[in-house]
């Protein structure tokens, strides 16, 4: 399948997926809006145990913050939080609702990001309806404890040999190794608490930034 052109690598380069127990008692929105001035370029709200009314009104408070700057924001896992904030992506899992479902259910403009666990994932993925995978983990990481085994840079390189699909490099990622992850194949870097429980998250966001950048391939935006 040709890769969508709904979401631009660029728009993916440093992702943050959030996470508010790491945020040290900080507003999570607070906690965006820094890691935004320091160079995010894409944000994933992610809300395992919140009601479902407390989502929704903290991802209209996201959306209104990221859209004027636009920066894409995506919703994981639950269609109807993004269609009620009007979400810019989703982000689904391997146990999540399926992708064809989900792009007969979103409307059109909405991208759709899978998370690929193995070499069997990556290679269905060609037959779906996805605008990027989630190559998840690249390292162990202790904020996801229901994955496979680590893919290391080698199965990184190996996936990107693979697909022509914008990959975006999840697990463990942090400023000493993201120049590593991004030479290996990715296109972006999700980071959980390298910038959720950073003392500074625009530092953290734009000493990551400083140290991948260079390694990039250069994308006309």
């Amino acid at each position: 399948m040709t890769p969508s052109r709904l979401v631009q690598p660029h728009q993916l380069r440093l992702y943050l997926v959030t996470d508010d127990s790491l945020c040290r008692g900080r507003d999570l929105t607070d906690v965006v809006a820094q890691a935004v001035q320091g160079g995010v370029t894409c944000v994933q709200l992610r809300e395992k145990q919140r009601p479902t009314r407390d989502f929704v009104a903290r991802a209209i408070a996201l959306k209104a913050c990221l859209a004027p700057l636009h920066i894409p924001l995506v919703i994981n896992d639950r269609l109807d939080v993004a269609l009620a904030c009007e979400a810019d992506g989703v982000h689904l899992g391997q146990s999540d609702m399926s992708v064809e479902t989900a792009r007969r259910l979103l409307p059109p403009q909405v991208f759709i990001g899978w998370s690929v666990e193995t070499a069997q994932d990556v290679a269905r993925a060609a037959a779906l309806p996805v605008d990027y995978l989630g190559v998840s983990p690249v390292f162990a990481t202790p904020t996801k404890t229901d994955t496979h085994t680590p893919w290391g840079l080698d199965g990184l390189r190996q996936v990107r040999t693979q697909t022509l699909l914008p990959l975006v490099a999840i697990g463990g990622i942090h400023a000493g190794n993201a120049a590593d992850v991004v030479q290996a194949g990715a296109d972006g870097l999700a980071v959980v608490s390298a910038i959720c429980a950073a003392d500074a998250p625009a530092r953290a966001a734009a000493e990551l930034l400083a140290v991948a950048s260079p390694h990039f391939t250069k994308v006309t935006p």
